[in-house]
């Protein structure tokens, strides 16, 4: 859609106007508060939140996102007339928060938490306490067929935290970035996964794995969103989505109204900021994972961003001297079954279909693309661990092992010209040949 100019704070700017949403990206600048601030104002201004009770789905730490900025504005601006208004953090199968962490990933101290904020309720979500979760109905065989091209036929019970219910709106506020499982995160997203039950996320993850991360991430409309968004039409509750788009440190863009509408007009400007293309794949890459991501769940996306930018046979080196496990949740799992991809699972499904199929997506996405033929399983490239997990360890499951005291980092920048590629900070930029821009 044309976007039309607005006089905002004395000065011209862009708010765009879409289908169910209104945004603002500045072409060559982060938005100011005041803007963010009047784009929250206009976004929920057509909302009926006066004397409502609120809940605001919040991603956690693993995401790059100004929550605090957000907590406080949205508190300042809600505060004054809703009946109640809570967060909940939408952690997927992440570990819960403890009351420390809460605090800094909102940005308070423990006086305001006791003060000014007292009665603004923050709280994790559990997907694995069955007293927390709900149902909201079924998705038939023949419709999960129909929404993800014949490569599932199951029905699907679709489970949410019942807190969710117990609201007048829900506002979803979260950064979207190129995704291995649904193509672009946020929108939806934020209830399935990110407050669901169990079974929706085996689905939705096992089907990502079946797809393979080179064919979905970046990619807008996926199987997978169409199941995530087909169940978010069970939650009786009215939504509106802040959909963050988050660049150079600063918010390169911001739009709020319904969560398919606001997450499309994200994920398009996130298409086109957080992907670079390159001329041609690399043999070899070193993806420097930040201290965000704690364990080697959360910090293979320095795989799942890199992997279609490298060629057959070629090489990813995640290097991050500060993981010590493959998952804080999932390891004991992770350990018997290893890094697999989704090929060999297919091939000896009686053997691993008892497994949760979120820890097999996760296993075969760190593997990447794999065949399986004649008994042997072939990579199609190779990934590398230089953590604190020992070699023993990364070689029974698969990966390969490198001393991370014996990596040096400057000495992997500006050799693109070699086939060597540093991705720094690496898990939210995608990266992709030019061959494959469509």
């Amino acid at each position: 859609r044309v976007a039309r100019k607005r006089r905002v704070m004395g000065t011209a700017r862009l708010m765009e106007r879409l289908d169910g949403a209104v945004g603002m990206a500045p072409p060559d600048r982060a938005l100011a508060e005041a803007e963010i601030r009047t784009v929250l104002a206009e976004g929920l201004g057509g909302v009926s939140l006066a004397g409502r009770r609120i809940l605001v789905i919040i991603p956690d730490a693993t995401r790059t996102a100004p929550v605090p900025l957000f907590f406080r504005l949205l508190c300042d601006m809600l505060m004054p007339s809703a009946a109640q208004l809570d967060f909940i953090v939408a952690l997927g199968t992440h570990p819960a928060l403890g009351e420390e962490a809460i605090l800094r990933l909102v940005g308070i101290s423990e006086s305001d938490r006791n003060g000014r904020y007292a009665k603004v309720g923050i709280f994790n979500h559990r997907w694995n306490a069955p007293g927390q979760l709900t149902t909201l109905g079924k998705l038939s065989a023949g419709e999960i067929a129909s929404l993800t091209g014949g490569r599932l036929r199951r029905e699907l019970v679709v489970t949410i935290n019942r807190a969710a219910l117990q609201y007048d709106h829900i506002l979803i506020c979260g950064p979207v970035f190129p995704h291995e499982v649904v193509g672009f995160s946020g929108g939806n997203k934020y209830f399935f996964p990110g407050i669901s039950g169990a079974e929706i996320i085996d689905v939705t993850h096992w089907l990502g794995a079946l797809l393979g991360c080179r064919s979905v991430i970046g990619t807008l409309h996926t199987p997978v969103r169409a199941v995530i968004d087909r169940a978010a039409r069970l939650i009786p509750v009215p939504r509106t989505c802040a959909g963050m788009v988050v660049a150079n440190g600063g918010l390169a863009g911001l739009y709020v109204g319904s969560p398919e509408a606001a997450w499309l007009a994200a994920a398009r400007l996130s298409r086109r900021l957080h992907i670079t293309w390159v001329d041609a794949p690399f043999r070899q890459a070193l993806a420097v994972i930040p201290a965000m991501y704690d364990d080697l769940w959360t910090g293979a996306k320095g795989v799942y961003k890199l992997e279609p930018a490298i060629m057959d046979g070629g090489e990813i080196i995640l290097y991050a001297p500060h993981i010590t496990e493959f998952s804080y949740t999932h390891g004991a799992m992770l350990e018997e079954i290893g890094f697999h991809g989704s090929e060999y699972f297919t091939h000896h499904w009686d053997r691993y279909c008892r497994y949760p199929w979120a820890v097999l997506a996760h296993s075969a996405h760190v593997r990447g693309e794999a065949t399986y033929t004649g008994g042997r399983e072939q990579p199609r490239i190779n990934v590398t661990l230089a953590s604190r997990i020992s070699r023993g360890r990364c070689e029974r499951m698969g990966l390969g092992y490198l001393d991370p005291a014996h990596i040096d980092v400057d000495a992997w920048r500006d050799r693109e010209n070699e086939g060597l590629l540093l991705a720094e900070r690496a898990g939210e930029r995608l990266y992709r040949p030019r061959a494959q821009h469509l």
